[in-house]
């Protein structure tokens, strides 16, 4: 990215005190947020959500797999994001590999709870076919097309319409399932379940620039932040999971009242969300 003047950078500093970013915008305010669903035909399920000139792509691809040791009635989820280098040029070679590290470990603290899936805000449990013997494994897979600011809200959003998007084939277990053999599975190539999302959360990103937090941060704008906080919320507005970035402390008190606006954001970024992926699910009904 280009380098800011010292005026720039007072500019976006200054209108951010005064509750008027560059863009028009409010501090609290997203950009228009644009859905598509069904974009990979041979996904699972995939999804692309675009927030100004953040553009990404996330499909779903399930497999049937044996559940872990550690957690017999649950299946797993792996996420892995991709920062395509015709998107920004600093994700040529060893930054792009970098920052596709760096988010796909915060989607899996924000969606999953981490690299175990405990306390996951996806449902595990749904994934179990037959316990401690089979289950459907959901591999994830982000791609940044084009980078201007916020790429891991709009990733957490991608991610919740792909899965929206996602059919998992409906399995029939041989009789024997009880006993100590692994079970005989028929998948199904006509029935379909669709994946549960009303427990997935939406991710909000509080960025500190000065004495203020924004929300939806412009790559000029996140250049010029303290330090970053990651908020996955669900529709109660429960906190499923916190990531932070930046060099910069921050007060408890900050942390605070960064969950109380990640809280009230969040719940009208997941009707937004919501009724952006119907309407998209409608016009894909319509064109088949």
């Amino acid at each position: 990215m280009v380098g800011l003047s010292v005026g720039e950078k007072n500019f976006i500093k200054g209108g951010i005190a005064q509750d008027l970013r560059t863009d028009g915008r409010k501090r609290l305010a997203y950009r228009l947020i644009y859905v598509e669903i069904g974009v990979i035909p041979q996904a699972s399920g995939s999804a692309r959500v675009k927030m100004g000139a953040t553009d990404v792509i996330a499909s779903v691809k399930a497999e049937l797999g044996k559940p872990s040791p550690s957690y017999p009635d649950k299946g797993r989820v792996s996420i892995y994001v991709d920062c395509s280098s015709t998107a920004e040029p600093t994700f040529e070679g060893r930054g792009g590999d970098e920052l596709s590290a760096e988010l796909s470990t915060a989607l899996q603290r924000c969606l999953l709870g981490g690299r175990s899936g405990a306390g996951a805000a996806i449902d595990l449990s749904s994934l179990s076919v037959v316990q401690g013997k089979v289950c459907w494994d959901l591999y994830i897979d982000g791609l940044v097309v084009s980078a201007d600011g916020n790429i891991l809200d709009a990733l957490g959003a991608a991610i919740k319409a792909a899965l929206s998007n996602t059919c998992i084939p409906r399995v029939q277990v041989s009789a024997d399932a009880s006993s100590n053999e692994q079970p005989e599975v028929d998948v199904s190539d006509e029935e379909f379940v669709q994946f549960d999302t009303s427990s997935v959360p939406v991710i909000v990103t509080l960025t500190k620039v000065g004495r203020h937090c924004i929300v939806d941060a412009t790559s000029e704008e996140e250049s010029q932040m303290s330090s970053a906080v990651s908020i996955s919320v669900n529709r109660e507005g429960h906190v499923c999971g916190l990531t932070k970035r930046g060099g910069a402390g921050l007060d408890p008190a900050d942390i605070l009242d960064m969950v109380n606006k990640a809280q009230v954001v969040g719940s009208e970024l997941i009707n937004d969300l919501d009724s952006k992926i119907a309407a998209a699910e409608a016009c894909e009904e319509e064109e088949s």
